[in-house]
């Protein structure tokens, strides 16, 4: 146990800073806000769906929840049921076994509804495309919104496509 002690002691420690405050997010942030007011007049629920992903993409969503993003700050949160939700986040190719369940994910989720396709599998069937198990990307099933490219996308860009949809569906 002295001997790691002393390891430790001597090595200190070993780890990133933390990144640096962006000013441009706070910008992004207060427009988020007022978009989703204009559209909805109250926040913005989000479903997420995994239509067969790897969960890099989850990963960066759960980012997006986390302190320093606080998307939960603005007055967005995530739901459990399509039927309380305003914009279907969906990552990952949609695998056969996951269509009928989108579609009726889709289905279920009140006007006016948004979907933005999270990653580079979500937007265009990433490294498995189409195939017998794979209906590939998003589009392929149900209509897209926004698309946001990455393996994975970092959460200011999950942020921006959000945002993104939201300004266009308040002009539509």
């Amino acid at each position: 146990m002295y001997k790691l002690l002393r390891q430790i002691a001597r090595c200190g420690i070993r780890t990133e800073p933390p990144p640096l405050p962006d000013a441009s997010l706070y910008q992004l942030a207060g427009r988020l806000n007022d978009d989703v007011l204009a559209l909805l007049g109250r926040g913005l629920a989000i479903r997420h769906v995994d239509a067969g992903s790897c969960n890099g993409c989850e990963l960066e969503i759960h980012g997006v929840n986390n302190p320093y993003y606080n998307l939960e700050g603005l007055g967005i949160k995530f739901v459990a049921s399509p039927r309380h939700a305003d914009l279907l986040l969906v990552t990952g190719p949609v695998s056969r076994n996951m269509e009928q369940a989108l579609r009726r994910t889709y289905d279920a989720t009140p006007a006016p509804k948004l979907v933005v396709a999270i990653g580079d599998c979500g937007c265009d069937g990433g490294i498995f495309g189409e195939g017998y198990a794979s209906c590939g990307r998003v589009a392929n099933v149900i209509p897209v919104d926004v698309a946001v490219p990455g393996c994975p996308p970092t959460p200011a860009a999950i942020i921006q496509g959000i945002l993104t949809a939201v300004s266009t569906g308040a002009k539509a």
